[in-house]
């Protein structure tokens, strides 16, 4: 069983518009933009891989911190979608994500993102008991996404850590402190989110050479495998055994939706290694599954047909060890 930890979920809403007039020169009227198209969705990065494995038929269940009616919606949603819930249910309401894509334009996402409600410490304490009883069960735990109110930043770290106790293998899909706090406790693997700002921890990632002196540092810590994207149809992984370099020689036009792409990669790796691919074949079958989702305007593609011809475009290389 998977175990995917989503600390501060999210109802995702979408909006498709055929222009966006971001400059607003007409600043004392009102702008009215008409969406032709939008849906929602249960999310959360840990969410997402939830929803990825449970259509893969993968066993996983999610966790985290629900409330409201929109906690109501995205458990109905994770539910319907054969994924097993255990939340602890807290009072407020759960945070709200939109995403405007502008036809012709829908690689550069314009994203409103809430903070989500604050944690109590009991929920918390409620939290840690129901995850420590989950962890005899998994073979996997993936700590992910953004935290929320009340929340320590070394949550993850913690988590991580009870989990190597119990012989856990642990997957940190987060960003800035939070993920570089768990990176020290030795992860099995490690997929940063350099969405907000291009560093991990205090290291910065615009370059290659940059990107692989992170990865290495992570590797240093314990960590199994490192992988951080390039740009958008580029990876690199960096583990103790060496550096490869992913990539996909795909126009950006093509892209619909690259929201929940990063999940939908991480959600390929892991439901690849359960079914024995070597590390190098599992994440280029991620890759291919965030390049599927990036294709589709659904949040994720949920298609192993898709996803195994898309893996024809990945091209692995090792890169010299300088």
């Amino acid at each position: 069983m998977i175990l995917t930890v989503t600390l501060n979920p999210t109802l995702d809403k979408f909006y498709w518009v055929d222009h966006l007039p971001l400059s607003l020169e007409r600043v004392e009227e009102e702008i009215l933009i008409r969406a032709r198209k939008s849906v929602s969705s249960a999310g959360g990065k840990g969410i997402n891989v939830s929803v990825f494995l449970a259509c893969m038929g993968v066993e996983t269940v999610a966790m985290g911190f629900l409330a409201g009616h929109t906690g109501q919606i995205i458990l109905r949603d994770l539910l319907e979608r054969g994924v097993t819930a255990n939340f602890v249910w807290i009072e407020g309401e759960n945070r709200t994500n939109i995403t405007i894509l502008e036809k012709g334009k829908e690689y550069h996402p314009v994203k409103i993102h809430e903070e989500g409600p604050r944690i109590p410490t009991h929920a918390q304490e409620l939290f840690l008991k129901k995850y420590r009883r989950m962890l005899k069960r998994a073979e996997y735990v993936v700590l992910a996404g953004a935290i929320p109110p009340g929340i320590p930043e070394t949550i993850y770290k913690d988590l991580a850590r009870e989990a190597k106790a119990a012989g856990v293998k642990v997957v940190v899909h987060a960003g800035r402190r939070p993920l570089w706090e768990a990176v020290k406790t030795g992860p099995f693997f490690v997929k940063p989110d350099v969405r907000e700002e291009l560093v991990v921890g205090d290291m910065p990632v615009r370059t290659e050479e940059e990107i692989v002196a992170a990865g290495k540092k992570a590797v240093e810590y314990g960590c199994q495998a490192c992988l951080i994207s390039h740009h958008i149809t580029g990876d690199i992984l960096i583990t103790p055994e060496g550096i490869w370099e992913y990539e996909a020689e795909i126009p950006l036009t093509k892209f619909k939706n690259l929201v929940g792409a990063d999940d939908a990669l991480v959600g390929g790796v892991l439901y690849r290694l359960t079914k024995g691919d070597d590390l190098l074949e599992a994440v280029k079958f991620g890759m291919a599954a965030a390049l599927a989702s990036a294709e589709v305007e659904p949040k994720l593609c949920l298609a192993p047909a898709v996803i195994e011809h898309e893996m024809r475009t990945v091209e692995v290389r090792r890169k010299e060890d300088r």
